[in-house]
């Protein structure tokens, strides 16, 4: 009977795998910037629409009525969904001020973007000044 010859394959360790997939990790950790700011002002794209959206027709009831209002309905505002809810929306829109000759409207994030502890905020007004009171 002939004994079978054993064949030596050379091949890496598990250590050897392991401590590669370490470095490139590292190397990947290092180049890739940090995105948190930039998915921040994307999201923000949706509070200032939504604000503007609102503005419009405010500028409207007030063209109408000559007055604002404080009322979604009256002025013929639907608010989207939420996340929170089922939506997709991830700012709640509320109007916080409204008289016969102004009005302040204002969108607050219902998550902490970038886990500071701070909800980002956009407030607009009668004169369709736009700005961001809490950056987060």
């Amino acid at each position: 009977m002939k004994k079978a010859k054993k064949i030596l394959l050379k091949a890496y360790s598990l250590t050897e795998i392991l401590i590669v997939l370490c470095i490139i990790g590292i190397i990947i950790y290092l180049a890739v910037p940090d995105q948190t700011s930039t998915i921040s002002r994307a999201k923000a794209i949706e509070a200032q629409n939504m604000l503007n959206m609102v503005y419009g027709l405010e500028k409207s009831h007030f063209y109408r009525y000559a007055k604002y209002s404080s009322d979604f309905d009256e002025i013929g505002f639907e608010q989207s969904l939420t996340t929170d809810k089922g939506g997709l929306a991830i700012y709640k829109i509320s109007i916080i001020e409204a008289s016969s000759n102004t009005f302040k409207a204002q969108a607050v994030s219902i998550q902490d973007l970038d886990g500071d502890g701070q909800y980002n905020t956009w407030e607009i007004d009668q004169d369709r000044i736009l700005k961001e009171t809490i950056r987060d």
